[in-house]
């Protein structure tokens, strides 16, 4: 095998990912009160989302060991490449790179390269995805990882949440906070910035003009958007993704797009209702 793909379970997976020995997913554990969730093919979106509705407690999510990590890399490929949620939003990163250390110690010429997203769900996909792009058009090793670290430079990651929950639950929104913007149905538009952490961009009154205000960010911040892939993600809300794609293609070009239903992290972090998108 030339090369082989290990993202973690925030990444959202292509449908023909899914039997790819070149690409491998390492789940991410999710608890819902006393109960532990694996983030992996068999996670139900549905169930999880009526359970995190039910538990009083905030859901928390707790990254794979440097052991699995090792065992995913230490697969004979030539090229060994892994892709994390953001540093600055888990501990995904770090044990990964331990895992890399772990492996480097048995075999110290593996060529493999741990990339921080900077981002998490989809574009987690779209660095993979970029990756695979520059594997096959025959890159080597170093050319690859300098094309894909430009290109994570460059990708921006919007948000938009109907349901603001789980922030309230983990104390990023203060309780009375939490009530004045379900009370007035505001709804926040939020972005990642270049170091991989979450702002809050804008707001408004329901969610429709929320989703309009994150477009007209999305328009706004795109360069050269003509030779990105669009990727949105959405949570249990497939008709209100397929609404934003039209709306953002009325508003620049783009190479491709891609769909995609939330996973597990993704699900926990988005809730019920939630749209993400990264170009």
């Amino acid at each position: 095998m030339k090369y082989k793909i290990v993202i973690d379970s925030c990444g959202e997976l292509l449908e023909r990912w899914k039997k790819d020995e070149k690409i491998e997913s390492i789940p991410l554990t999710l608890t819902v009160g006393e109960e532990d969730i694996v983030d992996d093919e068999n996670f139900n979106q549905a169930e999880f989302l009526e359970k995190v509705a039910q538990c009083p407690e905030c859901p928390k999510s707790s990254c794979p060991s440097p052991e699995k990590y090792r065992q995913a890399y230490d697969c004979g490929a030539e090229h060994v490449y892994g892709v994390t949620l953001s540093s600055n939003l888990s501990g995904s990163y770090n044990s990964a790179l331990l895992g890399k250390n772990l492996l480097l110690e048995d075999k110290p010429e593996q060529k493999i390269h741990i990339f921080d997203s900077c981002s998490a769900s989809v574009g987690e996909t779209l660095i993979a995805l970029k990756i695979e792009e520059c594997e096959e058009a025959g890159m080597d090793f170093d050319q690859v990882v300098k094309t894909v670290e430009e290109y994570i430079q460059t990708q921006n990651t919007y948000f938009v949440l109907e349901n603001l929950e789980t922030l309230r639950k983990n104390g990023r929104l203060s309780n009375l906070k939490a009530f004045v913007a379900s009370a007035l149905k505001i709804k926040p538009v939020m972005g990642s910035t270049p170091e991989g952490t979450i702002t809050q961009l804008d707001q408004a009154r329901g969610i429709n003009k929320a989703l309009v205000k994150m477009v007209d960010y999305i328009a706004e911040g795109a360069k050269d958007s003509e030779n990105k892939v669009l990727a949105i993600c959405h949570c249990n809300c497939p008709a209100r993704a397929e609404i934003v794609k039209e709306e953002i293609l009325k508003r620049i070009e783009v190479k491709d797009v891609v769909i995609l239903n939330t996973a597990g992290v993704s699900s926990m972090y988005a809730n019920d209702g939630g749209i993400i998108v990264v170009i």
